[in-house]
């Protein structure tokens, strides 16, 4: 029977969040983000391992360090996503068949009850797939000047989110023969020729990539911590 892995890719600055931290180690509720993204998959039963791969310079872990039984640390991280994730998974030493998923350090609002439906949905799936959720506002493409230059199609259209869930066969090979930057896993394993399930996600699932969705994501976990203490 196969095996749950997870990788999550933490060597990058978050630049975009302007804060002299990476945003991974932010205060959020009280803890730090990385806190809050670990916590659904070192309480899952169904997952065999967390992998955590940092920066061979990260200074900011050890004030923040969580010990458990299922999490590694492995300082291999690499100057893309694409390239963290491969080094990840060359010193992993598990079946070519097992899972592997790949969820944002910055992506702290993965619930209990989405980790179970995305591993329901994609463990008997012979590609893999990812969380994502469906397009509903109106496209722009903007011009040179920040102005419309036209109004793109929505149908069919979905936003990508993670975790996103493959063989680690599949994965390795697709992140080994990727031409360019790949932006997410699921893009590498398309270039093989194989089409990936999309699971349908939650709006909470965000990525924090600004400030205001920092702001936001305090909001969402205070109405769980008020939902369990009522």
């Amino acid at each position: 029977m196969a095996n749950f892995h997870v990788i999550i890719p933490a060597a990058g600055s978050g630049s975009r969040m302007a804060t002299v931290m990476p945003k991974q180690y932010l205060p959020l509720s009280g803890r730090p983000m990385i806190a809050w993204t670990l916590e659904p998959f070192l309480s899952c039963e169904r997952i065999a391992s967390v992998h955590l791969v940092l920066s061979a310079d990260d200074t900011h872990w050890q004030a923040y360090a969580t010990h458990h039984p299922k999490l590694s640390k492995l300082h291999c991280g690499g100057e893309s996503r694409a390239e963290t994730v491969l080094n990840a998974l060359k010193v992993m030493n598990i079946e070519q068949s097992d899972w592997i998923l790949v969820h944002d350090a910055a992506r702290p609002g993965l619930t209990h009850q989405l980790l179970d439906y995305l591993l329901d949905e994609v463990q008997d799936d012979a590609v893999g797939g990812l969380l994502a959720i469906p397009v509903a506002d109106t496209l722009k493409r903007a011009d040179t000047k920040q102005r419309v230059a036209s109004t793109e199609p929505r149908e069919g259209l979905w936003q990508a989110q993670t975790p996103q869930m493959f063989r680690y066969g599949i994965l390795k090979e697709a992140l080994t023969k990727s031409v360019g930057i790949p932006t997410d896993e699921a893009q590498a394993v398309e270039a093989l020729g194989l089409y990936p399930k999309l699971v349908t996600g939650q709006l909470r699932n965000l990525k924090i990539t600004y400030p205001q969705d920092l702001a936001l994501a305090e909001a969402i976990i205070a109405a769980d911590l008020q939902q369990k203490n009522s």
